[in-house]
């Protein structure tokens, strides 16, 4: 098994002239080789061994995706430090109680819509490190800049290479069903990801002759870290970022990239753009008349900027049946992905080559998946598991017992193999009546309407 940081000082040996990340600064990208982001990262590393910080010292990354983003992370692992990054959107009180929890030593502030009052959240102790400023987005006045932190400072020399048993992140969950809590991840986890891959080949990405990953949902959540970062170390591929939410089309337009992950509100989100400019009716006959068909099928792809998608995912919610079945008249196959961040990224997908409105995929081989008797829960295990929560032991109690994480989702496997998720055991309730009632299936037939976004 090896660590993304592994894959990575290979690709700088091996292929250090390709470009690695690609940035969007108007009508302009900016791209680094991975030659290039290993000199800026290694150079980060030995000012970050200047500034007194100690392998296993915490760092958070407080930013919207960028190629800084990736430069950081990486320069936090080849320093053997541990990277704690949370979700650029949050606000002060919120920020500040990740802030303490997560015991960092330094934080990175990057690319945000915002500032404001935040600088209230940090410890007047906490060191700071400010990335370039990105046109349009907040200045943030405080700590050491990111240009005169690295200039003059020479190349980190060595390839350090963690052991497997080493805390690699910590990741904080967003809170919507209590406090955060610090997701304790070991290499071992994103190691076993890679190994699996490379042996079963799940997702399929060996197959593809190209690699271009284009990164929007935040680094920070588990499902981007794997499915674009880490898959981009794993193949040597490139990853591309969005400037803004204005120019995020164009910016994929731009891409088109083979590989994308989306949540199921963007993939609504594009549909209703589609409907917008041509009517359900309309498409609909278009589809249906021989040779137009086709032109009409690549004309829509390519201003989704999905002209060389080959690996189409969809996960984190989700996806209405009516809203896959959409997509296949276009000729994309959404593949479903369920997982968590406790869990390091998915444990059923969507098998390559098949199509299915059934549940949210099949178990990724090396994965046991079971249902509790007792309420329905949906409970596994895997090399791919949390260590626990930062500092919470008893809730790290509650849900791993024996080597199995219990989940809290409610579900069941069906005679094809494929988990279905009915909802959250918690989320279930009795009415007057001693109904059990679950809103997911509820939720879902509503979501059929096309007047009802959310």
């Amino acid at each position: 098994m090896k660590t993304p940081i592994e894959y990575f000082y290979h690709w700088e040996k091996e292929t250090p002239e390709n470009v690695f990340l690609k940035q969007p600064f108007g009508n302009k990208w900016t791209t680094m080789t991975f030659a290039e982001t290993a000199n800026e990262a290694r150079k980060l590393v030995t000012a970050l061994n200047e500034m007194g910080l100690k392998k296993g010292d915490h760092i958070g990354i407080l930013s919207k995706n960028c190629y800084h983003w990736i430069i950081t992370d990486i320069a936090i692992t080849m320093g053997g430090f541990i990277s704690v990054p949370f979700y650029a959107s949050l606000p002060k009180d919120q920020l500040n109680e990740v802030i303490l929890k997560s015991d960092i030593k330094l934080l990175f502030i990057g690319k945000l819509d915002s500032w404001g009052n935040k600088g209230e959240a940090l410890p007047k102790t906490l060191k700071t490190i400010t990335f370039p400023h990105y046109e349009g987005n907040a200045k943030v006045n405080i700590g050491v800049t990111w240009k005169e932190l690295v200039a003059n400072k020479q190349p980190f020399s060595e390839n350090f290479i963690p052991k497997l048993d080493d805390t690699w992140t910590i990741l904080f969950t967003s809170g919507t069903t209590g406090s955060p809590k610090g997701v304790m991840l070991p290499f071992k986890s994103i190691a076993a990801v890679f190994r699996d891959e490379e042996r079963y080949n799940t997702l399929g990405i060996h197959k593809l002759k190209e690699h271009t990953f284009f990164s929007f949902l935040p680094l920070n959540h588990v499902a981007e870290r794997l499915a674009i970062e880490g898959a981009a170390f794993f193949t040597g591929g490139s990853i591309s970022f969005a400037e803004s939410i204005d120019t995020f089309i164009k910016n994929l337009q731009d891409i088109q990239p083979t590989v994308f992950f989306a949540v199921p509100r963007i993939w609504s989100k594009f549909q209703m753009g589609v409907l917008d400019k041509l009517s359900q009716k309309k498409l609909n006959a278009l589809l249906n008349t021989p040779f137009i068909s086709n032109i009409i099928k690549k004309k829509l792809k390519k201003a989704l900027g999905l002209s060389k998608a080959e690996i189409v995912l969809t996960g984190a919610a989700l996806t209405p049946v009516h809203l896959k079945q959409w997509y296949r008249k276009i000729d994309i196959n959404l593949r479903e992905v369920f997982g968590a961040t406790e869990a390091c990224g998915a444990i059923t997908v969507t098998p390559l080559g098949e199509i299915s409105d059934i549940g949210v995929g099949k178990a990724i081989q090396g994965i046991d998946i079971k249902i509790d008797e007792k309420n329905g829960e949906v409970i596994y295990r895997s090399d791919q598991l949390m260590t626990g929560y930062y500092k919470e032991e008893e809730k790290t109690k509650e849900i791993l017992q024996d080597g199995w994480y219990y989940s809290g989702d409610k579900g069941f496997i069906d005679e094809h193999k494929n988990l279905n998720i009915i909802g959250r055991v918690k989320d279930a309730f009795k009415t007057e009546k001693g109904i059990y009632i679950t809103p997911n299936p509820i939720e879902n037939s509503l979501s059929k309407n096309e007047l009802i976004e959310q």
